[in-house]
């Protein structure tokens, strides 16, 4: 089964602040973006990354051919449990999650 970091160019993820994270999907063209914005639902990604719905934000930005999902951080950066100071592993569950 294809996975969704097969599929696209980049999936990246970084600190939007001491208490958020960004996970972008960069898709390359607008065939690549349809495809992927309908596969990737924010329900999905929610239950992936264990956050309330409610608190998962989605930009879906056509003109770039960019999926964008924000969403709290399970503990503010740098305090004694963060894991990933700057929110760069959060990619890779985004990378392994298989489409279709």
């Amino acid at each position: 089964m294809t996975t969704l970091g097969e599929k696209v160019v980049k999936v990246r993820s970084k600190n939007a602040g001491p208490f958020w994270v960004t996970v972008d999907i960069f898709c390359g063209d607008a065939d690549r973006f349809a495809e992927v914005r309908q596969a990737i639902t924010s329900d999905r990604v929610a239950d992936l990354y264990k956050v309330p719905l409610d608190s998962l934000k989605r930009f879906d930005i056509a003109e770039l051919s960019v999926i964008k999902f924000s969403f709290p951080r399970p503990v503010p950066q740098a305090s004694p449990r963060d894991r990933d100071q700057h929110g760069a592993q959060y990619a890779v569950l985004l990378e392994e999650l298989p489409l279709g």
